[in-house]
């Protein structure tokens, strides 16, 4: 029986995850049924609801009829940059630079405003025709020439230094003026007038994302008025959404992608409001439930001892080979203590977290979302969250003309 136990105290669960296949969750999805562009009304997509087994469907406006007063709605505010920069070199060349995330500084705050100089990690097009010398993007209007200087290889990209010549000018400022909204590769299209306020959340506030967190785009100050009206509790988290929430998945099993990391924020109040809930957690979007399960694990490193010199990080496979047996009450108690002490009163942290079908959900009981792509890390959650449904739920919403993707219809979910 010692030996039993030794084997099950080191046995890893990812290794169970980790085979899971990702030809399992594919659908087809005809390119007509991506929604190229959004609605002239945000809240009147429709919104397929899931519970207890059944489909039905109704228009987002009507969503306060499927919560209850007293539910937690937590929303990801996080802004969408205009992330694409485009420099034309002297021989006519376009050279497109496109923002990931800071290097120097490392936090966007600071990296927005800069006034001089910062590094970006990039992804580059045409990156074979940028030699050592370095781009320069002449901006009339703020009076100022922006130089990009390619400094190395990352992971992902490039190290790009940015650096202009008038201190009175922010970066955010720059990008503000130069730049171009990132919208999805998937709409076969460039970016038009409209993509730059509906590209974006009404209640988008710390710049970051480089992708909208689209569940939120359905949202409108009518809806939310009427959401407060029935006594629904609303709380915004961060998280700074990469581009790699596009990136497929490639391999024939989840265990050899690489999950994307993504940089979050978490507040004294949330963890508070978290802990006083009585009703629903409803996360209103794929970014937010990966926001508040990754949670929870942070709390469960912190409560082990497993933190080191203010790295706050979850890594992919986390969530599977931590302890799996502390409640959320003593995890979020003890991260509640450890944010307390923070100097800034909240805690800064990334997250590579991935969720798989098997995957227990610590914190969510329901979800609005849009759909997905096939063979997506975002179709496996949201087949974690709701079992096998998600076939039926994906049929309904072909068979009934949902419209598919960030600018398509909604849809609110609860856990299986």
């Amino acid at each position: 029986m010692g030996k039993v136990n030794h084997f099950l105290k080191h046995f890893k669960l990812d290794t169970i995850y980790k085979e899971v296949s990702i030809s399992e969750y594919d659908y087809r999805l005809d390119e007509k049924r991506i929604a190229k562009h959004p609605l002239i009304e945000r809240d009147a997509s429709k919104l397929l609801i899931y519970k207890d087994g059944d489909v039905s469907s109704s228009t987002f406006s009507s969503i306060v009829n499927e919560v209850s007063p007293d539910d937690l709605m937590i929303f990801n505010n996080s802004k969408v940059v205009q992330a694409r920069l485009y420099f034309t070199k002297s021989t006519g060349a376009t050279i497109e630079v496109f923002l990931l995330n800071p290097i120097k500084p490392d936090d966007y705050i600071s990296a927005f405003e800069q006034t001089q100089q910062n590094q970006w990690n990039c992804i580059v097009g045409n990156i074979k025709r940028w030699k050592e010398e370095p781009l320069k993007l002449q901006i009339t209007e703020l009076n100022l020439v922006l130089q990009a200087k390619k400094i190395g290889r990352t992971d992902d990209g490039a190290l790009v230094g940015f650096s202009w010549n008038n201190p009175a000018v922010s970066f955010a400022q720059i990008i503000e003026h130069a730049g171009e909204v990132p919208i999805p590769p998937y709409l076969n299209r460039q970016p038009e007038p409209i993509d730059k306020s509906r590209y974006q959340t009404v209640y988008a506030k710390p710049e970051g994302s480089v992708a909208a967190p689209t569940a939120g785009l359905h949202f409108t100050n009518r809806v939310m008025d009427m959401l407060t009206n029935k006594g629904v509790q609303f709380i915004e988290t961060t998280l700074h959404v990469g581009a790699g929430t596009f990136r497929p998945v490639k391999s024939a099993t989840i265990g050899n992608h690489d999950m994307h990391t993504e940089r979050i924020y978490v507040s004294k109040e949330l963890i508070n409001r978290l802990l006083l809930s009585q009703r629903d957690i409803i996360a209103v979007g794929t970014t937010s439930l990966r926001t508040l399960e990754s949670i929870y694990w942070l709390g469960v490193k912190i409560t082990e001892g497993r933190t080191k010199d203010d790295n706050y990080s979850v890594s992919q496979w986390d969530g599977y080979n931590l302890r799996q047996d502390l409640s959320l009450i003593k995890v979020l108690t003890n991260l509640k203590k450890h944010i307390e002490s923070c100097e800034n009163g909240y805690l800064s942290a990334s997250t590579q977290m991935i969720i798989v079908p098997g995957y227990t959900f610590r914190v969510v009981d329901r979800l609005i979302t849009n759909f997905h792509q096939p063979r997506s890390t975002l179709l496996l959650l949201v087949a974690a969250f709701i079992g096998k449904s998600w076939k039926k739920v994906y049929q309904y919403a072909l068979n009934n003309d949902f419209r598919f993707l960030s600018y398509g219809d909604s849809s609110i979910l609860t856990r299986s």
